[in-house]
């Protein structure tokens, strides 16, 4: 299945309120890669952005006065998405307004599966802080060219912290678009099993196990099952 990476600014911070998307953009993975296929578009929001939003992202309604609608790009945002999974940090926002949008044209909800890349930091860090600057830098992503919030600059950085956070996880789901040797095959078929290779832990990284034992024994409040496991 496709995977798309996508992001949105807006004008505030609830739909509800009547707040409208001003940038949308989606960028496609190749495997572990980036592709070159991209959706990227300025909306005109046809109201006034919150003061609070432009210090987010910079964007004023004079700036966007001249920018499409969302209704003059929709058809191509929904071809460009059709079918793919869709990857977004703290997805319900983005999904919400977009979802908003298409309501608006009388357009059905999206049906895509939807993938929360900050409910899966959350989990895989519990108790730490997971907006993407943190986790760009617990992850060594470079992001210091980001002075202000943009659609297409964060969903380019996410794909990359994505790709650190299941380092590992695309080629054990058989994802990684190599493929299995044909003897291996004929081996597995065969029942013979290739010699395990065993790797110890460095002293570093059993230090960096046991803070995260610890840090997730504190936010479960000493329900930690694996300190208690090694306690017994």
């Amino acid at each position: 299945m496709r995977k798309i990476v996508l992001d949105t600014e807006t004008t505030g911070l609830s739909p509800s309120d009547g707040h409208r998307i001003i940038e949308l953009a989606a960028i496609e993975l190749d495997g572990r890669r980036v592709s070159t296929q991209r959706f990227h578009r300025y909306l005109n929001p046809e109201r006034e952005i919150d003061a609070g939003a432009v210090a987010i992202h910079g964007l004023t309604n004079e700036r966007l006065q001249n920018e499409p609608c969302f209704a003059d790009i929709v058809d191509g945002f929904l071809e460009f998405i059709e079918g793919a999974e869709l990857m977004a940090h703290n997805a319900p926002f983005d999904m919400g307004f977009i979802n908003h949008e298409l309501n608006l044209l009388g357009r059905p909800p999206l049906t895509n599966k939807v993938v929360d890349t900050l409910k899966m930091a959350r989990e895989m860090h519990p108790g730490k802080k997971n907006n993407l600057d943190a986790l760009c830098s617990r992850y060594e992503v470079d992001n210091q060219h980001r002075s202000l919030h943009g659609a297409l600059l964060d969903t380019e950085l996410l794909a990359e912290v994505y790709f650190a956070m299941t380092r590992g996880q695309e080629s054990l789901l058989g994802e990684d678009h190599t493929p299995m040797p044909r003897h291996a095959k004929m081996n597995q078929a065969q029942g013979e099993r290739p010699p395990v290779r065993l790797l110890s832990a460095s002293e570093e990284e059993l230090a960096l196990h046991e803070q995260q034992m610890a840090d997730i024994d504190k936010a479960s409040k000493g329900n930690c099952l694996w300190k208690k496991l090694v306690a017994a």
